[in-house]
C-alpha cells in the first residue's frame, strides 16, 4: 500500500511541477484595463531579456533547477531505498534541498501581499501556484514517507 501511495506522490509532484512552471502563477491588474499574467519560466526568460542575468539566473535555479534536482533525488532515493545498500550522497544532498523547498511560494505570496497592500495594481493568484505549490508539498510528504518507509536493518 505505501509503495502505490510514493508512486502517487512521485507522479503527481512531477506532473503538478510541470504544470506549475508552464502556467501562470499570478495575474496583475491595474486600473481595471490592464492585466498581467506570467509563468514562472517567462518571468526567468523576462529578467534574462531586461538585462537582470544574475537575478534570472538566481530565480532558476532556486526556483526550477533546485526542485527538479529535489524530484530527481527523491526518485533516485526510492529506487536506491530497494537495493540493499543505498548511497550515502542521496541522504546528505536532500536534506539540503528540503530547505529551499517552499521558500520561492513562499515569495511569489510576499510579492501578491505587497502588490495588494500598494494599491498600485490587485494581484490573483492562478493555477500555476497551486501546481507549484502542490508539487512542494507533494515531494516534501514523499521525503518524510521514505524516511518512515525505507528499509529496516535487523
Amino acid at each position: 500500500m505505501l509503495i502505490w501511495l510514493k508512486a502517487f506522490l512521485l507522479i503527481g509532484a512531477s506532473i503538478s511541477f510541470a504544470l506549475g512552471i508552464t502556467l501562470p502563477l499570478m495575474r496583475f491588474e491595474s486600473f481595471y484595463v490592464f492585466s498581467t499574467d506570467a509563468s514562472l519560466i517567462e518571468v526567468v526568460v523576462s529578467l534574462w531579456d531586461g538585462g537582470d542575468g544574475a537575478l534570472a539566473v538566481l530565480v532558476a535555479l532556486v526556483s526550477v533547477v533546485f526542485p527538479l534536482v529535489k524530484i530527481l533525488l527523491v526518485a533516485a532515493e526510492e529506487i536506491a531505498g530497494s537495493q540493499p545498500a543505498r548511497p550515502d550522497a542521496l541522504a546528505r544532498l536532500l536534506p539540503a534541498l528540503s530547505k529551499w523547498s517552499m521558500m520561492d511560494v513562499l515569495l511569489v505570496a510576499i510579492v501578491i501581499f505587497a502588490t495588494k497592500t500598494s494599491g498600485l495594481a490587485e494581484a490573483f493568484t492562478q493555477p500555476g501556484l497551486w501546481f507549484y505549490a502542490g508539487s512542494s508539498l507533494a515531494v516534501a510528504a514523499l521525503s518524510a514517507l521514505g524516511r518512515r518507509g525505507g528499509i529496516q536493518k535487523t
